[in-house]
């Protein structure tokens, strides 16, 4: 019997799941959320989790394979949380929880791998296009930062390549977009397209325009943005911002609602169709395009009823090369596990 042990592992929470495989699906044996920040290093939840499935299960079974996907580089079998300190060594792993085989990938290819395990269920379709079997597949999403992979074909599957694409240059498209590089600019060294399109962008934007005086606060997404600003990045003030331009969309543009969440989420959603865009060009992704990341599915409204689907393919005279290419939004927010788990069984 195959029992994998597949993991989602960031500095806010890790996603842990015990799975076997039934027929052609997968049956998940058990599966814990954790808070990251209330341990001080990954085998203090592994143990928790495990202690956990062995009083859920009755009997813990016999681990064949590890598969965790890590938000951080991975290189020679080690990797570290970006944002959280915890490291992780594939050998020292195993050795300590008696696993066969322990593998760390990056965990934008196993939001890679994980779309080829979706429903169409998991899926909003922005254009369903013509999918060219074993043609590329490109999987781009905004979160914290901002992450893009790509799928090729290998001869007998697909196999998922890394990249770093959201560490691209920012290019604003008109003279707001410019005013808002140069109002980075004195902030950073460098303006990547990830300093705009990420939850971290939402806030940059905000500011930007805060600056700007282009209207009054809202009192409350002000005490978010400024718990943001003294180091709170868990102060909720990208999700608040969002939240309320969607609540200005649901009541029909009351110009009563805050007008600088609604144009700070107005600015964020065409610079994110155009990042989009400007991958799917580079890549001509004609197996698939998927937006993945935990953004897109919380504005889906915005991306829905507003203009992104027509700046995503506005390339001027190159556009109709993105008019075949299938375009869905990842809905479901495990997708990355899903992806550790195919990984996992693979090895």
């Amino acid at each position: 019997m195959t029992i994998v042990l597949a993991g989602d592992i960031g500095g806010t929470k890790t996603l842990l799941r015990l799975a076997e495989p039934e027929g052609t699906a997968w049956r998940s044996l058990y599966e814990q959320r954790f808070a990251s920040t209330n341990y001080a290093s990954f085998s203090d939840v592994l143990c928790e989790f495990l202690a956990q499935a062995n009083q859920h299960l009755g009997d813990l079974p016999t681990l064949s394979v590890a598969c965790l996907g890590i938000a951080g580089p991975v290189r020679d079998r080690r990797s570290q949380l970006t944002n959280l300190g915890w490291a992780f060594d594939s050998d020292r792993l195993a050795m300590e929880f008696n696993i066969p085989k322990v593998s760390l990938i990056n965990d934008f290819v196993a939001v890679g791998y994980g779309v080829l395990g979706l429903q169409p269920h998991d899926l909003y379709t922005l254009q369903d296009g013509n999918v060219l079997e074993r043609a590329p597949i490109g999987v781009i999403g905004a979160g914290t930062g901002l992450g893009e992979a790509y799928l090729g074909w290998n001869g007998d599957h697909y196999q998922v390549y890394a990249t770093e694409g959201g560490h691209t240059d920012f290019a604003p498209r008109n003279e707001l977009e410019i005013e808002l590089l140069k109002y980075l600019q004195k902030r950073h060294d460098r303006v990547s397209v990830e300093r705009v399109v990420s939850g971290m962008g939402i806030v940059a934007i905000y500011q930007f325009l805060r600056d700007r005086q282009a209207a009054t606060e809202s009192l409350e997404i002000a005490e978010k943005v400024r718990q943001w600003e003294n180091g709170d990045v868990e102060s909720g003030a990208a999700a608040a911002i969002a939240n309320a331009a969607l609540a200005n969309y649901r009541i029909n543009s009351d110009p009563h609602c805050d007008y600088l969440a609604t144009k700070t989420m107005q600015i964020f959603e065409e610079a994110y169709a155009t990042e989009v865009g400007n991958f799917a060009l580079k890549l001509i992704p004609n197996g698939g395009l998927y937006i993945a990341g935990g953004i897109a599915p919380k504005i889906l409204p915005l991306l829905q009823a507003g203009s992104f689907l027509r700046i995503l393919k506005g390339k001027g005279r190159v556009s109709s090369v993105l008019d075949d290419i299938p375009i869905h939004i990842v809905l479901n927010p495990e997708v990355g596990l899903i992806g550790a788990m195919l990984y996992g069984a693979s090895l």
